[in-house]
């Protein structure tokens, strides 16, 4: 079985089932734009997020009367996401899409969705990123001198498989051999829950479950569905340990050179076309489900309590409250509730 990168896993999502129609970059004026916004990211062209970024692009070329052209270079074409975050920072990119705990490594605070099993569903999710939450996380984007836009992207909620018994409570949990991402957060997690994590690189999954070096691992229902994982794994748990997003960033510098009517038509269109891609993978994921189901891979929905519960017995939530700091941590709490 040859391996798969996560690049290639990305590229896949093109056989997946989409919500939304095939779109093409947008088409480039015939004449050259005042203002030309390069746009950056990871995903395949046929991702929701390419496609509602296209739909995005020709809404900004339209109303900004060929002003404003934004190009989509999609696929890494740009470099991985480090080099784009650098990219971004320095100006040779306009807008970037990483994840929260992407741009963790520049701005701590943005990690803070990603606690282990703090948002019960995307109710809670949009209540804290679309209101006080987000606000606190976009403000630290701009001490960078980036600009985040208001409304966050969706990235899914993460799940967990096993080779073996479905994991139906925290106690299922004990010395499970589960592969997480190189995340300092998502390894104290795993650690504080009782399980034996080991970070390795996306590559390494599907031969790791293979030869039984790890038991378990836990990615969204898209990664899960491309990678083939469901023919090394039994069980899936519809955990939502972690939602993860992606900040629709801009340069700082790039962003307040546009004129206070073109930075209007952007951020209608940005904002609105991310609305809009939330609902293309919550629509993604359903049919997913539904896909993996067919090919072997059982489902169930363990609740959240008791691995909350242990989370907070182990002192994980104490630990990343004083990491984050009592303004943030209260603001996630004002969301979902009481954690640590």
């Amino acid at each position: 079985m040859s391996i798969i990168t996560r690049r290639a896993a990305l590229r896949g999502l093109a056989a997946a089932p989409l919500a939304v129609p095939l779109l093409a970059a947008a088409p480039r004026p015939a004449r050259a734009a005042e203002f030309e916004l390069k746009y950056g990211n990871n995903l395949p062209m046929t991702h929701p997020l390419n496609t509602r970024a296209s739909q995005a692009a020709e809404r900004i070329a339209r109303e900004s009367r060929g002003r404003v052209e934004m190009r989509i270079f999609p696929n890494n074409q740009l470099g991985g996401d480090t080099d784009m975050l650098s990219q971004v920072r320095n100006g040779a990119l306009t807008f970037f899409t990483p994840s929260a705990l992407v741009i963790a490594t520049l701005v701590p605070a943005a990690a803070i969705n990603a606690v282990g099993f703090a948002f019960a569903d995307y109710d809670q999710v949009w209540k804290a990123m679309d209101g006080k939450l987000g606000a606190h996380v976009r403000a630290a984007i701009s001490r960078v001198n980036l600009f985040a836009f208001e409304k966050m992207w969706d990235n899914g909620f993460r799940q967990m498989t096993t080779s073996g018994r479905p994991i139906e409570t925290a106690r299922d949990m004990d010395g499970l051999k589960i592969r997480v991402p190189v995340s300092p957060l998502s390894i104290a997690m795993f650690k504080a829950l009782g399980a034996a994590p080991a970070s390795l690189q996306f590559s390494e999954v599907y031969s790791s479950l293979q030869t039984r070096i790890v038991d378990a691992q836990e990615n969204p229902l898209p990664i899960i569905q491309v990678a083939k994982l469901y023919e090394v794994q039994k069980s899936c748990a519809l955990s939502n340990h972690i939602w993860d997003g992606y900040w629709f960033i801009a340069n700082g510098r790039a962003w307040r050179g546009l004129p206070a009517d073109l930075q209007k038509i952007v951020s209608d269109a940005i904002n609105d076309a991310g609305m809009q891609q939330r609902e293309d993978i919550k629509t993604l994921n359903a049919s997913l489900q539904t896909d993996l189901e067919s090919k072997g891979l059982r489902f169930n929905s363990p609740a959240p309590d008791s691995f909350r519960a242990k989370l907070r017995e182990a002192g994980f939530y104490a630990e990343w409250k004083g990491r984050f700091g009592d303004e943030a941590w209260g603001l996630l709490e004002e969301a979902v509730g009481r954690l640590a």
